[in-house]
């Protein structure tokens, strides 16, 4: 058996587990989709979206890209912002990155991919952003901090679109977190940039990135001279 008729072989053992387990699943799942969570993460492998957060087809939208980007460009990820908070009603959008992201790696470290460079051009301008601090930041942190500013820019590039801003306009119950995944434990991290009105952002925004560089910036070396001595 090669290895695309294992995985035909795998899908139908899981889908005849889950009828057994719960008969009548997947004609429930024909009659409507009503997910309260946009989910919009990273395309990396080892970050499933459903099973880190315990939930079943039908409960979790979902778009992923690499590093988790949320471009104003993006008329793909604009029309999956639009249909879950317009169309599906969700009542929370999560952007979700990870620690030891590819993708922020390669803006952090300038590599150059190929057509992708464009893509990853974005998170990039985010480290632009934040280079008046970012030396501070110790070399064996300096990916997972980027990875976490990346997800609170992101985030705010979620508040700002213009769907977002219509929901609230119009009174929609709608919140917008920002997350980290930890590949080393398995653990979703709060990030601390979770809004719910327009008049929130700028506030929840310096918090959250306060927090990070708190997080991850070194403490200041007091110089020898300035050290009392006995």
């Amino acid at each position: 058996m090669d290895a695309l008729s294992k995985l035909l072989a795998k899908n139908r053992d899981w889908a005849s587990e889950v009828e057994t387990s719960e008969p009548g699943f997947f004609s429930s799942l024909l009659r409507q989709q009503a997910p309260k969570y946009l989910w919009i993460g990273c395309a990396d492998s080892r970050v499933p979206a459903n099973e880190l957060v315990g939930l079943r087809p039908g409960e979790l939208f979902v778009h992923r890209n690499v590093a988790n980007v949320v471009a104003h460009s993006d008329l793909n990820c604009l029309a999956v912002v639009q249909y879950a908070v317009d169309l599906l009603k969700v009542e929370h959008v999560i952007v979700v990155g990870h620690s030891g992201c590819g993708g922020v790696g390669a803006a952090l470290r300038g590599l150059r991919i190929g057509i992708a460079d464009a893509w990853i051009r974005h998170v990039a301008d985010v480290l632009e952003k934040h280079a008046a601090w970012f030396d501070e930041v110790p070399e064996e942190r300096r990916l997972d901090a980027l990875c976490e500013l990346n997800v609170v820019e992101q985030t705010l590039n979620v508040c700002r679109t213009g769907v977002v801003q219509d929901a609230w306009r119009r009174g929609q119950p709608l919140r917008v977190h920002g997350w980290v995944y930890g590949l080393h434990n398995g653990w979703l991290n709060d990030l601390e940039m979770t809004v719910g009105r327009p008049e929130d952002i700028e506030r929840f925004h310096a918090c959250a990135i306060a927090s990070i560089r708190s997080r991850h910036t070194a403490p200041a070396r007091v110089p020898e001279a300035a050290v009392e001595t006995n």
